[in-house]
């Protein structure tokens, strides 16, 4: 079992926040109608991708009915499917969709995460919750050395990206970097390149605050930070 294996078997047997444990296994059991023959994952969402990714891409939670059914980030939801769909068309999916565990979906170069890993109730985990969480972060961020860009998708892991890259010592320029679609930070040799992107939620998509041009861009310009 590789390092990042072992890591991800740890994140999902976690159990340090009690409101979203309880929230995650309650939606497990109670379920949605769509998918009442299913079987919920209901526990921690590790993430996935290529150990040797430059990019990492850096959600804010699972959804409840999406990554907490599939136990996989932005699997079986509405954002998954504008990711992905995403990821493939710039090269680093081997396919546009992300249906479920085992499905076939390979990220190439790319390594898919999050701040939470557990479904928070109204999509909303506390800043204590996020604190508790961080430390699953930093841990992948250790064992994927090769990450050269950062996509923060949406203000708070923004925010959370350069607090933990902060905290390590890398220069973070000041005043602090504000949070925009397409909004670049490189934080020089001791980090990536911080590119943030809206998040893919339906909320972004379904209003055209967030097109597929606009994702497309933020990858396209993601692979050309990559060192040559």
């Amino acid at each position: 079992m590789s390092e990042i294996e072992k890591l991800s078997a740890e994140i999902s047997r976690c159990r340090r926040c009690e409101r979203l444990v309880e929230w995650r296994e309650r939606v497990a059991v109670e379920k949605r109608a769509a998918y009442r023959d299913s079987e919920y994952w209901g526990r921690p969402v590790p993430g996935f991708g290529d150990p040797q990714a430059r990019l990492l891409i850096v959600g804010l939670a699972p959804a409840a009915h999406g990554a907490n059914r599939t136990g996989r980030m932005f699997t079986g939801d509405r954002s998954g499917d504008w990711l992905f769909a995403a990821l493939h068309r710039a090269g680093f999916a081997s396919q546009p969709e992300s249906i479920a565990r085992g499905d076939g979906l390979v990220l190439a170069d790319a390594f898919v995460t999050a701040i939470g890993r557990c479904a928070p109730p109204a999509n909303k985990p506390t800043g204590e919750e996020l604190a508790l969480c961080r430390p699953w972060l930093e841990a992948e961020i250790d064992l994927l050395d090769r990450v050269r860009v950062v996509v923060p998708l949406g203000g708070l892991a923004f925010t959370q990206l350069l607090r933990v890259y902060s905290d390590r010592g890398v220069p973070v320029p000041k005043p602090r970097p504000r949070f925009g679609h397409g909004a670049e930070v490189d934080l020089g040799p001791g980090g990536p390149v911080i590119l943030a992107s809206y998040h893919p939620s339906q909320q972004n998509t379904f209003t055209g605050r967030l097109t597929e041009q606009m994702l497309d861009d933020v990858f396209a310009r993601a692979s050309g930070l990559f060192p040559v």
